[in-house]
């Protein structure tokens, strides 16, 4: 008997996704089991955003990027762009880059 085999591995971090995650309704995982979880696994680094709508029942966002905009603009953000491809029971995560420029600043003595 002979057997070939096809290996591959990478690195992961936990939790594994960085930005945002984004809970469908009747995902088989919960937002408070989710929630625990994030907490055990990385303390504070979370928020859980409960949101109003037909398919989505929460958004687990990363609290650095709560520091730079706002949980409102983030839902709204994601309300337009993203919510509309997600499926009742899904699990979505989102890599959500902010970039801050700030031009022509003006110093006076």
């Amino acid at each position: 008997m002979k057997y070939t085999l096809n290996l591959s591995f990478e690195q992961i971090k936990l939790p594994p996704f960085q930005d945002i995650l984004i809970l469908a309704r009747n995902s088989p995982q919960g937002k408070i089991g989710l929630s625990k979880s994030f907490e055990l696994l990385l303390p504070n680094g979370f928020e859980l955003i409960d949101v109003e709508d037909e398919l989505i029942e929460a958004v687990f966002v990363q609290r650095n990027i709560l520091h730079k905009v706002p949980s409102e603009k983030v839902i709204n953000i994601l309300r337009e762009h993203v919510f509309p491809f997600i499926s009742e029971g899904e699990l979505v995560k989102v890599d959500f880059n902010v970039t801050i420029s700030v031009h022509n600043i003006e110093l006076q003595n």
